[in-house]
């Protein structure tokens, strides 16, 4: 198995409750985490965000609520969503894409409510990683660079949306996605015969005027 990558914005609850399923994934799978920025993957493909329309924005904290209990998962939104994700991917960044240090970010923001925002708690979340003298860290070019990086590779891999999983040049996007995502891995072969082989190049029947 080549490498497999997970990227993932810390703005998504999605990423966050996939976060929580990584223990579905079979132990001996290596698994890179990469920070990306959202908004650069919407900006390439001209999509709005889920919280960009109204109606769906409201659907998807409600369903993510509602998913989160039937997991047993702490969860509990920000005071503001969106936020500004930046700070927070940069600090994973800057702290070597660490599963431990993305852990402790995610569960600040979605298990705990916490708000990048507010100084006194972003001090705090820095302080409970042991990086008390981040904000410097995090503003270094190479750490913004090193994001956009992430983001280009991802748009280079076919990327769309967080969370996501690659693997052998495949896609895995979404939260429930984990399964098919086990599923392919335990027969990869199979997910490229059959239908499956017939639906990768469906023609299109119609398509909407731009």
């Amino acid at each position: 198995m080549s490498k497999v990558v997970w990227y993932f914005d810390f703005i998504s609850p999605f990423a966050y409750l996939q976060w929580q399923d990584m223990g579905q994934l079979p132990e001996s799978l290596k698994v890179s985490y990469r920070p990306v920025l959202f908004a650069g993957l919407l900006n390439h493909w001209g999509h709005l965000g889920p919280a960009e329309i109204p109606a769906k924005r409201r659907h998807t904290y409600r369903y993510c609520h509602w998913l989160a209990a039937q997991r047993n998962v702490p969860f509990t939104l920000p005071p503001a969503h969106p936020f500004n994700p930046l700070k927070a991917l940069r600090l994973a960044v800057a702290m070597g894409e660490d599963s431990a240090a993305i852990n402790e970010i995610f569960n600040f923001l979605y298990a705990e409510g916490g708000d990048v925002e507010c100084d006194n708690e972003w001090r705090r979340l820095m302080t409970q990683l042991g990086f008390a003298d981040g904000d410097a860290q995090i503003t270094a070019p190479e750490i913004k660079q090193a994001l956009k990086n992430n983001t280009d590779e991802a748009l280079a891999a076919g990327v769309f949306g967080v969370p996501t999983f690659v693997a052998e040049g495949e896609i895995f996007w979404g939260q429930d996605g984990t399964g098919m995502f086990v599923d392919w891995l335990k027969d990869p072969v199979g997910f490229a015969s059959g239908e499956f082989a017939r639906i990768y190049d469906l023609p299109y029947g119609a398509q909407r005027p731009r």
